[in-house]
């Protein structure tokens, strides 16, 4: 009876992640606003009545990819911000771990960018509490830092939200890179580098002057 109730849960698990994958790559070509869940299920190749088995509704499985695409990055945007290394060394680890990110998963980032300030209440509430994770985590992360003694919580947590900020605009940079013609990527890509890092600097500029 358990080996049969093991098959079972396998099964169901992996009828969900298809209709995870089918809605994310239908939503390369539109918003989750107008996505319909008979197209996630047509694309899976289940009855429409399946999809009520793993999501109350198309909104519902917009918040599963929400936690799908930012929810392992936490480990990743704390290293990011990490006291290890001099700035230097700090904003080209941060770059680079974007710009892979980027590469190895361009459909996850794409659907944060556009559901971020997307039609679809939920899933616009699951990516900013995701995000204010983000803030709270890098927020623990500076305080460590030397650089940040002497600073108010609610100093820190700005300069967080700074930095979170920072790394999803270059994401979406990175993400326009691969979107356009591959014969320009290695110089959009040096581009999207060198301007990165020109304001990763200029944020650290002004947190080491900010209690001047």
């Amino acid at each position: 009876m358990s080996h049969t109730l093991g098959i079972r849960q396998a099964q169901k698990q992996k009828t969900r992640q298809a209709l995870l994958d089918a809605a994310l790559a239908l939503l390369e070509e539109q918003s989750l606003s107008s996505l319909g869940l008979r197209e996630v299920t047509r694309a899976v190749g289940v009855a429409p009545t399946a999809f009520y088995r793993h999501f109350r509704s198309t909104a519902d499985l917009g918040v599963a990819l929400v936690e799908e695409a930012l929810g392992s990055l936490h480990p990743m945007i704390r290293t990011t911000v990490s006291a290890t290394g001099d700035p230097e060394e700090r904003v080209a680890r941060a770059i680079d771990l974007i710009a892979r990110h980027v590469d190895g998963y361009p459909a996850h980032v794409r659907f944060i960018a556009r559901e971020r300030h997307g039609g679809v209440q939920p899933v616009r509430e699951a990516i900013r509490e995701q995000l204010a994770r983000f803030a709270q985590e890098v927020e623990v992360e500076l305080a460590e830092d030397p650089v940040s003694r002497g600073w108010g919580e609610g100093d820190l947590l700005m300069l967080a939200h700074l930095y979170v900020d920072q790394m999803l605009s270059t994401a979406s940079l990175f993400l326009e890179v691969l979107e356009g013609p591959e014969e320009e990527r290695a110089d959009r890509t040096r581009h999207v580098t060198q301007l990165a890092t020109r304001q990763m600097r200029l944020i650290g500029l002004g947190r080491q002057h900010w209690l001047d």
